[in-house]
């Protein structure tokens, strides 16, 4: 129907510089669909009741669920797909019905990059740094993948301990959980960084750029700034990389699909982020 309406938007902290609207809005646009994208941002855990609540009332027909809350939403939700229950996290919430159903699309949209930016890495032995909501994701997608042996850390070891824990449970005994990021990289083939580190509000490097070397693949989940800190220093290693733009376009398109049932333009997607991060004020 040409003239549908779409009512979606964005629960986090800090949000005010994200691409969500303009994507979603603009791809709406090319299927004849009015879509109108709300940035919603708060600081506490305490307000997503009140929130969930208020997108009920209101007829939203979902919500992406970004840092600190990916976690924090789990128990206000009706149902969970079998990804957000695998992952111990959602990124997507979508109302079915009178129900609130928590899906979780980071780790395919990650996986879709991982095909689009470094189709041949090589996955014997991965060290994922970060076990919170996009961490859980990556891991999980890292293995279906095929990941020979993954490697776990966070500044929380309890918490990377009970990721490589979940995951070994899922996907067979895979997964260790090193002290540090030093130990988790020493044999490894490729990085994924999944902290807020790097982004505006956190900036810095997760670990000493020392650790890093060439013959390291490094996979980025921040995506702004497009270059962070670890991407820079990753590249003046020589590795090869991904940009946390193309988890963010993965996880967009199939967010879109999910908000509104129809299939959007992979490259019309990509291309639009690129020229909507290069235009952005820094």
């Amino acid at each position: 129907m040409r003239n549908s309406r779409v009512l979606v938007g964005l629960i986090g902290a800090g949000i005010q510089r994200s691409l969500a609207p303009l994507l979603h809005e603009e791809e709406a646009a090319r299927h004849g669909l009015r879509l109108h994208y709300q940035l919603i941002d708060v600081e506490r855990a305490e307000a997503l009741p009140t929130l969930l609540a208020a997108a009920r009332m209101m007829g939203f027909a979902g919500l992406n669920i970004t840092f600190p809350f990916k976690q924090a939403v789990l128990p206000l939700l009706d149902d969970l797909s079998e990804e957000a229950r695998a992952i111990g996290a959602v990124n997507t919430v979508v109302r079915e019905g009178g129900r609130l159903v928590g899906h979780n699309t980071d780790g395919a949209g990650w996986a879709w990059g991982l095909r689009r930016a470094l189709p041949d890495a090589d996955l014997s032995s991965v060290a994922l740094v970060g076990a919170g909501g996009a961490g859980s994701a990556c891991a999980d997608a890292v293995l279906r993948l095929g990941a020979g042996a993954l490697a776990v850390v966070d500044r929380d070891a309890g918490r990377a301990a009970a990721l490589a824990q979940r995951m070994n449970a899922i996907h067979g005994e895979r997964c260790v959980a090193p002290a540090d990021a030093a130990g988790a990289l020493r044999e490894a083939t490729g990085l994924i960084h999944a902290t807020p580190t790097g982004m505006e509000k956190f900036p810095g490097l997760p670990f000493p750029a020392s650790l890093l070397r060439r013959e390291l693949w490094v996979s980025e989940v921040v995506y702004v700034p497009l270059e962070t800190e670890l991407l820079a220093a990753a590249r003046r290693a020589g590795c090869r990389l991904m940009d946390g733009g193309h988890m963010n376009v993965g996880q967009a398109l199939l967010a879109f699909r999910l908000f509104t049932g129809r299939e959007a333009d992979p490259p019309r997607v990509e291309a639009h982020f690129r020229r909507e991060i290069q235009a952005a004020p820094r």
